[in-house]
């Protein structure tokens, strides 16, 4: 993994988001690299003296590089706690039921990375990515219209939900709903109209994993979690936010289809996608307007503070030592903004 930094001038020395390339060029003086890394060329060289080595400018790597699942991970910090340290038990797990919803426990990202942004800080994303308490309100309309629809049971964000939030620690977060996956009447038809529309795929994760498991898997219907700090597993989807400034946020989404199914199983992923969190979705434009209603509020000099206390009486530890709360609580914010201000402040200490 390289830094994307001409080590002349500090320019990026790709613009492409995906595919391949055997060399780079840097269009501000034309310094060019190999896709190792390596210097190749630099114009008028002889204008650096004869003490100018190119073996000293490659291409900066990241110090540190690790993987799960197939998603990579890079640290600049060259010393520090490992990926599978910092991800943990619950959260590799998270990553395994999202994954193995394919039957070769692989997901594939080239269908395309839908892209906007809103006028506010990065951290108004994160923590809403996991906010039960929200949807019957910020999304009441889209909802109307599944329940209309579908006759769906919306009850999974109200206070009585069956559902958890979930502190997992170093940031990570999570929306549960295992729980009540199993008794709910939506998930159980999904699981019916997947063993009536593509058996074969049926079978091929029961051959996997178990018919107990198959069913969980598809019950479940992936994830919905945050990987501190940016990236985010949401059922059908894996999302990055982008800070670019304290008030400004860029969004990548990629819909994440599965290998080795019927496509009409990928169809339908892809439109489940399309319907809340597309261009032209019901859903995560309401998300954006909050955020940069949020934005505009934090400028008050007047109590400029929030409240994420909800919940904060019924906090419970779970036998792993990580924390829960309803569904509605802000467990998952406070833990999410507790462990940025630990690295902000560790930052600032000068410790790593």
């Amino acid at each position: 993994m390289l830094l994307n930094r001409c080590t002349h001038r500090a320019a990026s020395v790709c613009q492409a988001e995906r595919g391949n390339a055997r060399s780079f060029r840097c269009a501000y003086h034309g310094w060019s690299f190999k896709n190792t890394g390596e210097l190749a060329g630099v114009p008028y060289a002889d204008g650096y003296g004869p003490d100018f080595r190119k073996e000293d400018f490659g291409l900066r790597s990241v110090p540190r590089v690790d993987s799960y699942r197939g998603f990579l991970f890079g640290s600049v910090q060259p010393t520090g706690i490992t990926l599978r340290e910092h991800l943990g038990a619950p959260v590799m797990e998270q990553m395994d039921l999202f994954c193995d919803l394919s039957p070769s426990g692989k997901i594939d990202l080239s269908a395309g990375t839908h892209r906007y942004g809103f006028d506010g800080n990065w951290k108004l994303q994160v923590e809403n990515t996991i906010d039960g308490y929200h949807p019957n309100f910020t999304h009441q309309a889209f909802f109307k219209g599944v329940k209309q629809r579908m006759g769906a049971n919306m009850t999974l964000y109200e206070g009585t939900s069956g559902g958890f939030n979930r502190d997992l620690g170093n940031g990570l977060t999570l929306l549960d709903s295992r729980e009540f996956s199993r008794t709910d009447p939506l998930a159980k038809r999904r699981v019916d109209m997947i063993k009536l529309m593509a058996k074969p795929y049926y079978e091929a994760l029961v051959d996997r994993h178990g018919e107990a498991h198959a069913e969980d898997l598809l019950r479940f219907n992936g994830t919905h979690m945050n990987v501190f700090p940016n990236l985010m597993l949401l059922q059908n989807q894996v999302r990055v936010v982008r800070p670019i400034r304290v008030d400004r946020t860029d969004i990548h989404v990629q819909p994440a289809l599965l290998e080795g199914v019927p496509d009409v199983i990928n169809t339908m992923r892809l439109r489940m996608h399309e319907q809340f969190y597309g261009p032209a979705g019901g859903g995560n434009p309401d998300d954006g307007e909050m955020f940069e209603r949020v934005q505009v509020g934090l400028r008050a000099s007047v109590d400029p503070w929030l409240f994420i206390g909800r919940g904060l009486h019924r906090e419970r530890q779970d036998s792993d030592g990580t924390r829960y709360g309803q569904m509605t609580d802000e467990l998952s914010q406070r833990g999410i903004l507790h462990h940025w201000r630990k690295l902000m402040l560790a930052g600032e200490s000068g410790e790593s």
